[in-house]
């Protein structure tokens, strides 16, 4: 007997393109039987995490049997008091994309659209399909956010907006004076969610220019601002981030958030995370002198990239797809950009000095 489970499905989840991780270093053993993989192709911190964060989580390891807290109270003290907010606007998810879906869960649905830009992450279209929602996609500019776009394209029907900054895979921002514009101009009842989860490289580079978002929550309450632990704090394998905004609105998500979502060790380990900050600032540097080392090499061969503000660079080449294969076959691992339309273009994460070294080898041999 022949089950049609499509035709049980709901219609919308059926024409979802599921998200697809980078390919992980094991499989790329299997395959191939390299030794030397350098991975460059999901944003992760080539540091690792803070030793202090893996000797809280070697601790809370002692005590796995338990449920953990599942309102993740002190660590949502800890984040209240270091971003200036109080407790009961934070929430905590299985790592910010849990927390951008939770979003179009609570205040979407079929006959509403939501709003996101051309190259932007692909969990923002996902999360639209996945409730029914309508996805309108505005024209980048540039491969950057048109904010100006985005607030034209505000209609009736309009529930959510989302918009990272910096924007993965591209890499663009935009600066304070842009933000202001925007921001003025969305009506009260459109719900903004900005995509923050790589704040930490981007301030760094931009010092004054970096919105402040979250110095805007109290005047335009419709704010909503996700982090992540997965980029910076190098916690990506833990699944944690964050959302900050209204207490009414997190009252209302905490009602769809699955209960013990966050993991005990993901709270012991961002906890202990968040109280090493030099970790970061080294973190930071890193990536500051990785950046460089791969931007002088790109454009001394006369390679086109997109600037960029987080800890990975994007790229055109020829035949993209055909050089993501043989570079694969050279045990470097770097992310093709195929599924956003950039079919010419692959997205490089930053590692270690050694590990960009491997890539800059790898292409060199290739070119």
């Amino acid at each position: 007997m022949t089950i049609n489970f499509k035709s049980l499905c709901n219609e919308y989840v059926q024409g979802v393109n599921p998200y697809i991780p980078g390919k992980p270093i094991s499989e790329l053993q299997r395959e191939l039987g390299l030794t030397r993989i350098s991975k460059l192709a999901s944003n992760e911190n080539p540091l690792g995490c803070s030793p202090i964060a893996v000797e809280a989580m070697q601790k809370a390891a002692l005590d796995i049997a338990r449920y953990p807290d599942g309102s993740s109270y002190q660590l949502r003290d800890a984040l209240a008091e270091f971003w200036k907010v109080r407790s009961n606007q934070i929430l905590l998810g299985n790592g910010s994309n849990e927390v951008l879906e939770l979003i179009a869960r609570t205040f979407a649905g079929s006959g509403d659209e939501i709003i996101f830009s051309q190259y932007a992450f692909a969990v923002y279209e996902i999360s639209t399909q996945l409730v029914g929602a309508t996805p309108i996609k505005v024209p980048a500019k540039g491969f950057a956010h048109d904010l100006e776009a985005m607030a034209s394209a505000i209609t009736d029907n309009t529930k959510i907006i989302y918009i990272a900054n910096p924007n993965n895979p591209t890499g663009t921002v935009f600066d304070q004076s842009v933000w202001n514009e925007f921001i003025a101009k969305v009506p009260k009842n459109v719900l903004v969610v900005v995509d923050e989860a790589y704040i930490e490289y981007a301030q760094a580079k931009m010092v004054s220019d970096y919105p402040d978002v979250m110095q805007d929550l109290e005047s335009y309450p419709n704010i909503l601002i996700t982090r992540t632990f997965s980029k910076a704090y190098g916690l990506a394998g833990l699944r944690i981030g964050a959302l900050i905004a209204q207490s009414e609105v997190i009252d209302l998500i905490q009602r769809v958030r699955e209960p013990f979502n966050v993991n005990a060790m993901a709270q012991a380990g961002a906890l202990a995370a968040l109280q090493d900050q030099a970790f970061i600032k080294q973190s930071i540097a890193l990536n500051n002198q990785g950046i460089q080392q791969i931007e002088d090499f790109l454009n001394e061969k006369g390679i086109n990239f997109i600037e960029s503000y987080g800890n990975f660079i994007t790229a055109r080449f020829k035949n993209a797809s055909q050089l993501n294969q043989e570079l694969l076959k050279e045990g470097v691992i770097v992310r093709p950009q195929v599924g956003y339309g950039m079919t010419d273009y692959l997205r490089i994460s930053i590692g270690s000095e050694t590990e960009n070294q491997h890539f800059i080898e790898a292409l060199t041999k290739l070119a």
